[in-house]
């Protein structure tokens, strides 16, 4: 069972412990990450364009930093410049095409994501299902704050709290 049905399932057995919002604060415990640790990138194919600064994955990508995963069809990779040179340091990766974050025993799944790394911020987009151990979030755009571990959660919200549930 995929993660997308396994969460369906999770959605309908607890229907009744449902809550409804526009917006949704949460806490990211396991979503806290040092956006200075190395990032590792794994893919099918791999397309660079010197002049525009960026880098294309695509197929099968696995990028990795430190505890934090990503997984999508297609990775755009942005560098950083400076005095109109890049050099090296990226800046930006954006990540489309079943995307699945994991970091610990919480796990996001959304349609795009874009990961700042100066700013230490991922934002994923189209219908994001959140899990946190047996919890559930659900909505249109998941804003995380890496450095500090919170988020928020926008956009017709569900929510599935499973009473006495560790986190």
């Amino acid at each position: 069972m995929n993660l997308r049905a396994g969460l369906a399932v999770l959605f309908l057995a607890a229907l009744p412990a449902m809550a409804l919002a526009q917006g949704a604060q949460v806490a990211f415990g396991g979503l806290r990450q040092d956006s200075s640790l190395p990032v590792e990138i794994t893919a099918d194919e791999l397309r660079v364009d010197q002049a525009a600064g960026t880098a294309v994955f695509t197929g099968k990508v696995i990028i990795g930093q430190g505890e934090m995963r990503l997984t999508a069809r297609k990775v755009v990779v942005e560098y950083a410049t400076q005095n109109g040179t890049t050099p090296g340091r990226i800046a930006r990766l954006h990540a489309s095409g079943d995307v699945v974050l994991v970091n610990g025993a919480e796990a996001a799944e959304g349609r795009e994501a874009v990961y700042s790394i100066d700013e230490s911020s991922i934002v994923m987009t189209g219908d994001v299902i959140l899990t946190q151990g047996q919890n559930a979030l659900s909505g249109e755009r998941l804003v995380v704050d890496l450095n500090s571990g919170t988020g928020v959660m926008e956009g017709r919200v569900k929510s599935i709290f499973q009473p006495g549930a560790e986190q």
